[in-house]
């Protein structure tokens, strides 16, 4: 019987494994139809069986949705309370969908591409999270400081008297790092100008990242589709 039951156990936390792991991101750039100037503070959304992903975008007219699990979706542009733009995309495996530079017309109708839809009830906590890119690291005054960058990412974080971060009222150092996938107790020695992003996790914690009360940093460093994306 213990035979028979060694496979299945085993099959069954393979399984578990690639579930935490099969996730992707959607991004791309969202510019001003008349002006061609980048757009920011445009919603980008996906929804998911009743969850939806979320981000803005930054002053550069880019938005990066993180931790999506892989598959197709409707991704929304919004802009202003009733105004959006719809592409399907199909999100892969620990990789990205790109829906490359899209010139959008806020508050209007342009060649039948903008469509009204209802306004959409966006909850707190959901994915993505508050993140800070690397034109905003590189010229913040705290960024040799990861723990003080987070604490301007979300009100919900705290630094105690003795340098512990505290989310959202769970016990001070009750939380994780994650550089490039590794999880880590603490964070030494990572360059301001190799960190390509930041984003602080305060809830909805993807299973991926593992399991804490409090909540997570996430650093990603430059890799070579980032360098490759800014050269082009």
């Amino acid at each position: 019987m213990k035979n028979l039951l060694l496979p299945a156990v085993f099959a069954t936390m393979l399984t578990s494994l690639f579930a935490q792991s099969a996730t992707g991101d959607a991004l791309g750039t969202v510019l001003d139809e008349d002006t061609q100037q980048p757009m920011e503070f445009v919603k980008a959304i996906i929804k998911d069986q009743g969850k939806k992903y979320q981000a803005l975008t930054d002053k550069d007219g880019r938005f990066r949705i993180s931790a999506i699990p892989a598959g197709t979706y409707e991704l929304f542009l919004v802009f202003g309370p009733d105004t959006s733009k719809q592409f399907t995309v199909e999100v892969p495996i620990e990789s990205y969908a790109n829906i490359g530079t899209v010139a959008f017309k806020p508050f209007g109708v342009s060649k039948g591409e903008v469509i009204v839809k209802e306004k959409l009830r966006l909850r707190m906590g959901e994915l993505p999270m508050p993140e800070l890119t690397h034109k905003e690291i590189e010229h913040n005054p705290n960024k040799f400081s990861i723990a003080t960058m987070a604490t301007q990412l979300s009100s919900e974080v705290k630094i105690a008297d003795d340098g512990q971060l505290m989310f959202r009222g769970a016990r001070k150092g009750d939380m994780i790092y994650v550089v490039d996938g590794v999880k880590l107790p603490e964070v030494y020695n990572v360059p301001s100008c190799a960190i390509n992003r930041m984003m602080v996790y305060t809830g909805g914690l993807p299973a991926k990242y593992g399991d804490t009360l409090g909540g997570a940093i996430v650093v990603e460093t430059y890799g070579y589709f980032d360098l490759l994306r800014e050269r082009n």
